[in-house]
């Protein structure tokens, strides 16, 4: 019996590898792929997918020699990891909303390790995170975030770097952002807070015998759950605006 000979393209091997190495890049990083809920092996599956659909429409990488072609993986995983990193960037002003309305309101002493994120925060801030994640793909957002990273492909070639400068301006604009938006969705119920506190300090100058900040705790605890109950209902609609923003991030930095 003969036996069986099966020639691979090697070009188009290459390609389909480089392309998946940004797209695994860029899941290991970005919301909601991210998470440690996500085994490594759907990650790893999805990466191929992707790459096996996107290969076709890309020009094939001359690569002669291993070090040129190590190289060019290499600078695939960097340019995934930065996309992915100013996807995670945009949304963790929803986790900062909710580790500012545990600050305030009173949980910030309850907060623990979330093995699944690797982040530390009370219960606004994993709250908000979960529903944020659970919001992404109820919404079919995270095939946004999917096509703004194979749109990538069309303005940042396979072979061609990425701008660095771009890319640290983009992180600086980023980071302020990341806490302007913070402070926007959880400002309303700050500012009923920090109301709270000035109204308990009145009433502890009138009468001090009272000693009105011993209900302080009870009460912004009311407060939070209370007045909390109105910003998660507009988590949705943030949501949708976290999303343009991330892929308008990734775009950005892209010549």
């Amino acid at each position: 019996m003969d036996p069986v000979a099966v020639t691979l393209p090697l070009a188009e091997l290459e390609t389909t590898m480089l392309a998946g190495v940004r797209m695994a890049a860029f899941l290991v990083i970005a919301p909601p792929f991210a998470h440690r809920a996500i085994p490594g092996a759907v990650k790893v599956v999805l990466a191929i997918g992707l790459a096996l659909a996107v290969g076709p429409r890309l020009d094939p990488l001359p690569s002669d020699t291993t070090p040129v072609f190590l190289g060019a993986l290499v600078l695939q995983a960097a340019i995934g990891a930065g996309l992915g990193f100013l996807v995670a960037l945009v949304f963790d002003a929803i986790q900062s909303a909710g580790a500012l309305i545990d600050m305030f309101g009173g949980f910030q002493m309850g907060q623990a390790f979330d093995p699944m994120s690797m982040t530390n925060g009370a219960q606004f801030a994993r709250l908000y995170q979960m529903t944020a994640l659970v919001l992404l793909f109820a919404s079919n957002a995270y095939q946004l975030v999917l096509a703004g990273l194979v749109r990538t492909f069309d303005a940042l070639p396979l072979g061609v770097g990425m701008d660095m400068s771009a890319l640290a301006s983009t992180l600086v604009e980023g980071t302020t952002s990341m806490f302007v938006a913070a402070l926007q969705i959880a400002g309303p119920l700050l500012v009923v807070l920090f109301l709270a506190d000035v109204g308990l300090g009145l009433l502890t100058r009138v009468a001090p015998a009272l000693n009105a900040f011993a209900m302080g705790f009870p009460l912004k605890i009311l407060l939070t759950l209370t007045f909390g109950s109105f910003a998660y209902l507009a988590l949705p609609h943030v949501v949708e605006t976290m999303t343009g923003r991330s892929v308008g991030a990734m775009l950005g930095v892209l010549p």
